[in-house]
């Protein structure tokens, strides 16, 4: 059973410039993420794009989909940015029932040492392997159906609706 990885960018991917303090991307970190943290589940990485979530455009979501929906694997998981990925689960989730689809991402950047990016790509390949056939959103150790989180940027973590 092998698991395509779709990297989108978002925090996850973000890279610190020393000489003016931005943040940018280069390429995607989950090559290396899943290297280091030994993972030994079959992956397949495609970079689909390199964007903050909050540039995300429909359009954007739309090449997310079409790619989730031609993807010849069922087991899917996505990086993404968490400033939209509820947005991002809310266009998959109606629209795709044959595939478990695992979105997930970062509140600190990778490049930072102290992110949680390491743990929630670990936790999202376990849920794709594992969970029934839908579309979720994994963070800091907790799975949430599609139609079910938010960012609860007051706390700094996910949450459910109800």
């Amino acid at each position: 059973m092998t698991i395509r990885i779709f990297a989108t960018g978002g925090t996850f991917d973000k890279e610190y410039n020393e000489r003016d303090g931005s943040l940018f991307f280069q390429d995607t970190h989950v090559t290396e993420m899943l290297r280091k943290g030994r993972c030994r589940a079959p992956v397949e990485v495609r970079t689909l794009m390199m964007i903050d979530s909050l540039e995300m455009t429909d359009d954007d979501r739309a090449t997310i989909l079409d790619n989730c929906l031609r993807c010849p694997h069922e087991r899917i998981v996505i990086t993404h940015g968490t400033d939209t990925m509820e947005t991002t689960a809310r266009l998959l989730g109606p629209a795709i029932a044959d595939k478990t689809v695992v979105l997930v991402g970062a509140m600190v950047p990778y490049t930072f040492g102290s992110s949680d990016g390491l743990f929630n790509l670990g936790a999202a390949v376990a849920f794709a392997q594992t969970l029934p056939h839908g579309v979720y959103v994994a963070m800091n150790g907790r799975v949430f159906d599609w139609d079910n989180v938010r960012k609860n940027k007051e706390i700094g973590e996910f949450t459910e609706l109800r």
